[in-house]
């Protein structure tokens, strides 16, 4: 990560949320389009040595992005997020959740209502990352599983892409 941007990811145990905001050095269309593009996700979303790949995507209210996090030996873990509010260049909020092959949510793990907002400073893009859950158990399962150090390695790979695009 670029060390003059901003990154700020705090736990809110309170309210059962992960807020992060995080800027990186791109404007709002390549940021908006890296974040909501399956061909773009692919290239960034899973942290280091896993790689994301789409299975299916309609990036519309009340679509899908159904995806899987392939770790080096191969094994896929899938994932579903579900698509509830858009407004293009601004927000957009869905509920993720692990899932089999089939699309079939897993109930014994927890479940992230994503909210992004975008807000353009011309040159930098920020990004305002709100993930909730529905209770403290499922707050801390998630930190537990490593979900700071790999959401950190994942924002370091957008930088890395973005960084590429500007050439």
């Amino acid at each position: 990560m670029k060390s003059n941007l901003l990154f700020d990811f705090t736990v809110d145990k309170n309210d059962n949320t992960v807020k992060v905001k995080r800027e990186f050095s791109a404007g709002l269309d390549l940021v908006w389009d890296a974040w909501t593009k399956p061909e773009l996700l692919d290239q960034w979303w899973a942290p280091k040595p896993y790689r994301t790949e789409t299975i299916s995507m309609d990036f519309r209210e009340g679509g899908r992005w159904f995806y899987a996090m392939i770790s080096p030996e191969g094994v896929a873990h899938y994932c579903s997020n579900n698509y509830s509010e858009i407004n293009p260049k601004k927000f957009y909020a869905g509920l993720d959740a692990f899932c089999n092959k089939d699309g079939e949510i897993d109930n014994s793990m927890p479940r992230t209502f994503w909210t992004n907002s975008f807000e353009s400073n011309g040159k930098t893009t920020i990004v305002n990352i709100v993930a909730q859950y529905h209770s403290l158990e499922d707050l801390e399962k998630v930190i537990q599983m490593g979900f700071k150090e790999g959401f950190t390695m994942a924002m370091e790979n957008l930088d890395q892409y973005l960084d590429g695009q500007q050439l």
